[in-house]
């Protein structure tokens, strides 16, 4: 995604779902494809949400896992990374930090201009994306 002003362009979005059975597996894949989208689209800067801790603990290792796997092919890209929490990012999309899913969805699509309503993984991504264009200033970026 990139803005200019208040006008932001979606250069592309997908949800990646790693292959393989075993979960070393998994994360190889996972962290080999956001490689391979790393050097396609050479981003200066990343952001991502900070997880939250869920009443399934082995959902929250799985979720770590794969994060630390992102983290780690962004760091050895020497791409910066900032950090947002679920609640900043409603609250900067929709309004309140309280919102349902649905409601992100709806709001990215009309920031975006979208004619169809992204799957829910795709406009939470695009919705982290927008929050950071909405806190570049503050940031110094």
């Amino acid at each position: 995604m990139t803005a200019e002003g208040n006008r932001y362009h979606l250069v592309d979005f997908g949800v990646i779902r790693a292959k393989g059975d075993a979960r070393p597996a998994r994360l190889a894949d996972l962290a080999g494809r956001m490689a391979a989208i790393i050097e396609e689209f050479r981003p200066d800067q990343a952001a991502v949400e900070t997880p939250f801790t869920g009443r399934n603990p082995r959902s929250t290792v799985v979720l770590a896992e794969a994060r630390g796997a992102l983290l780690s092919v962004l760091g050895s890209a020497n791409i910066g990374v900032t950090d947002y929490t679920p609640a900043e990012v409603k609250k900067s999309i929709v309004g309140h930090g309280r919102a349902e899913k649905v409601q992100v969805a709806f709001m990215v699509s009309r920031l975006l201009g979208l004619r169809e309503t992204p799957p829910h993984d795709a406009a939470d991504a695009m919705a982290i994306a927008l929050t950071h264009i909405h806190h570049r200033p503050r940031l110094g970026l």
